[in-house]
Parts: structure tokens; C-alpha cells; sequence
């Protein structure tokens, strides 16, 4: 009696569960007020900026309770297909915007290596350093992260030949990009192609090389959440949400980086990065402060992976759907292509051993603040291809 007395005592639990980031809610209708009123673009891109970091972990956490009831195989492809959906529906905001302003194109491609470089350098960096503080070792599955550096040189070698090809054949093209773009389009190919036997051979036939230690140790098995419905209706809300939000960003990003005195290269690499993957940050340091380091890395690499292996490509046949002549192709600039060498050899360095400390996270942070300086005093450098 006393125990169902107890129960029928206790409080009803709240479906919803409110967190610290969620107050930047608050930011959504006053971007939607900002843009009605015609108010200065860098106050309608800083305050759409700040809408977009809780909108995109809402959209996280329904798509985590979506996965946990639709089971391991479906849960995979909804990861894959909205793990990056912000910075996704930020670059096709952009691209739509390209037909009359090919200057979106730099700050497409900058937001997409600079997710990259965000995720290993940033997102890691912070995660070890701030586990560090509380533990003097930590461990993480060797073999799920040196294979995801391993599909990050592949996504660098995809972004490096186009850039590497137009270098050596430009002269000879006469500023035709169609060789470009075509390399562009049979090189996503090949990534999305390789990304999609990636998430089969870790998630169906080599699974137990990728278990953490979570497997090793059952423990008592907690339901979702959320249910589907509600997940679903999370999901729907908080994608069309950012959609909206992501319509004011890109159209208030260049007079913000003018008022600002930024490049949209350094916007696209280091800010639009920064905003997309602001939820996915937090995560990963709060569970790496929590001695979980094997799910530290595994958003902070798979992010990437995602990134370079499936929005790059998906971004590529997107803008060629959208009718744009040329179409975007994956010539980068020279700068983002060395950077995102920089950080997938610095990543494999931490790789290597499986363990972790604090200094390892700062040397991580520091490489990521020099390439920022970089990026920074770069000057403007527009598309290279004729368009």
C-alpha cells in the first residue's frame, strides 16, 4: 500500500524535458518580428543565428527517440539523413539564393569544410579537454575512430582532385568549368556510394567491432522519450522551423559580414559551422565530462563523415536539380583544402592509441584557432570557375 501510495503521490512526469538551450527559443519569433520590420541585417543574422542552435537540437533529440523505436537499421539512416539536417537546409537556403547571387556558392562550400573542421578540431578539442578536467585518462574505441579517419581522407581526396584537376587543366579549358562539375558530379557518387556501405558495415555486418563499452555491460533497458507521434511532430515543427530560420540567415549573411568586416568564406567556414553544429558541441562535451568518450568521438567524427560523404555529394545533385548553370562542383579553395588535411592528420594522431588527456584536446583546440586567424585574415576570394 505504502509503494502505491508513493506512486499515486509522485509528480506526473513531463513529457517534455526543458533544458538551458532551450530559453533561445525565445530568439525564433523575435528573428520573424526583426524581419518584418526591415531591421539591419547583422541583428537579423545574429538573432536567426541563435533561433537555429535549439531548433537543431530538438531536431537531434527526435530524431535519437525516432531511432529508438524503429530499431538499429532504420535508426542509422534517420542519423545520417538528420544528424547534419541543419546545415543542410543552411546551404539549400544558399544555393536557391545562388541563381541570382552566384556568391553563395563560396559560402556554401566554406560551411561545408568548415563543419568538418568544426566537428574534428572544435567539437573534439573541446570534448577532451573538458573530460580531461575531471579524468586524467580516457578510452575510446580505436577501431570505429581510426575508420572514421579513414573515410575523412577518402572525403579529402574528393575534395582535393577537382581543386588539384582545375589548377593543372585550367589553361587548357579556357575557363570552361563543365570538366569540373562533371568530375564533381562522379566523384559524389562515388562518396555517397562509399558512405552507404560505410553505415552497412558498421551497423549489419561488423557491428560488434564497433560496440563501446555500453555493450559490453548491459544494463536495464529505458523507453523513449518521446513517443513516435510526438517525435515525428518535434521533427516536422523544429525542421520547418530552421528552414525559416535558415531563409533569414542567408539572406541577411552578406550585409552582416560587411558590417562585421568578414569575408563570407570566413563566415561559411568558422560562424555557419559554429551555428549548425552548436547542439551536437554541447552534447558531445557534457557526455565526455560524464566519462563517455566513445560517443564524444563518435558525433564528433561521424558528424564529419556525414558531412563530407553525404551532404557534399547530396549538395551537388541538388544544385544541378535546381537548374544552375554550372551546377556547384567540389573546387574548393586551396586554403580549405589544406586545412581539412591539417585536421584529418591531426585527428589520426589522437587516434592512434585508443586513450586520451587534457593536453590532447587543447592541441586540437589551438590548431583549430590558428586556422581560424587563417581564414580570418584571408582575403575575399570569390568562385574561381566562370559562371
Amino acid at each position: 500500500m505504502g509503494k502505491k501510495a508513493n506512486a499515486a503521490a509522485a509528480p506526473p512526469r513531463l513529457p517534455f524535458k526543458i533544458e538551458p538551450l532551450h530559453f533561445l527559443l525565445i530568439a525564433f519569433p523575435i528573428a520573424i518580428l526583426l524581419h518584418l520590420l526591415h531591421s539591419p541585417p547583422m541583428w537579423v543574422f545574429v538573432v536567426s543565428s541563435l533561433a537555429i542552435i535549439p531548433l537543431a537540437g530538438l531536431m537531434g533529440r527526435a530524431t535519437e527517440n525516432l531511432s529508438e523505436t524503429m530499431g538499429p537499421g532504420i535508426g542509422g539512416l534517420l542519423n545520417a539523413t538528420f544528424g547534419n539536417a541543419a546545415e543542410l537546409i543552411i546551404a539549400l537556403m544558399a544555393l536557391a539564393k545562388a541563381r541570382h547571387n552566384p556568391g553563395m556558392f563560396d559560402l556554401v562550400k566554406a560551411s561545408l569544410t568548415g563543419s568538418i573542421l568544426g566537428n574534428v578540431l572544435l567539437v573534439l578539442g573541446a570534448s577532451i579537454t573538458a573530460g580531461g578536467l575531471f579524468y586524467k585518462r580516457q578510452s575510446f574505441n580505436r577501431t570505429a575512430a581510426s575508420m572514421g579517419a579513414t573515410l575523412l581522407a577518402l572525403a579529402a581526396i574528393g575534395l582535393l582532385l577537382p581543386t588539384l584537376y582545375w589548377e593543372i587543366s585550367h589553361a587548357t579549358l579556357h575557363d570552361n568549368p563543365r570538366p569540373v562539375v562533371r568530375l564533381s558530379e562522379e566523384i559524389s557518387l562515388i562518396l555517397i556510394a562509399t558512405y552507404a556501405l560505410s553505415l552497412l558495415f558498421s551497423l549489419r555486418t561488423h557491428n560488434h567491432l564497433f560496440a563501446g563499452e555500453a555493450a559490453d555491460s548491459p544494463k536495464e533497458a529505458h523507453p523513449p522519450e518521446w513517443s513516435r507521434r510526438t517525435s515525428l511532430a518535434v521533427l516536422l515543427v523544429a525542421t520547418l522551423a530552421v528552414a525559416l530560420m535558415s531563409e533569414f540567415l542567408v539572406g541577411s549573411v552578406e550585409g552582416a559580414a560587411e558590417k562585421l568586416g568578414m569575408t563570407k568564406v570566413f563566415v561559411g567556414v568558422i560562424v555557419v559551422a559554429i551555428i549548425g553544429n552548436a547542439a551536437e558541441h554541447s552534447t558531445a562535451v557534457l557526455v565526455a565530462t560524464k566519462n563517455k568518450m566513445d560517443l564524444a568521438v563518435n558525433i564528433a567524427i561521424g558528424s564529419s563523415i556525414q558531412i563530407a560523404l553525404f551532404v557534399a555529394p547530396v549538395l551537388v545533385f541538388a544544385s544541378w536539380m535546381m537548374g544552375h548553370s554550372p551546377p556547384l562542383d567540389l573546387h574548393f579553395t586551396w586554403m580549405e583544402v589544406v586545412a581539412v588535411l591539417i585536421a584529418i592528420g591531426v585527428l589520426a594522431l589522437v587516434c592512434q592509441d585508443g586513450e586520451t588527456h587534457w593536453m590532447e584536446g587543447v592541441m586540437l583546440l589551438a590548431v583549430y584557432g590558428m586556422l581560424a586567424l587563417a581564414f580570418y585574415h584571408l582575403p575575399e576570394v570569390h568562385e574561381a570557375l566562370a559562371r
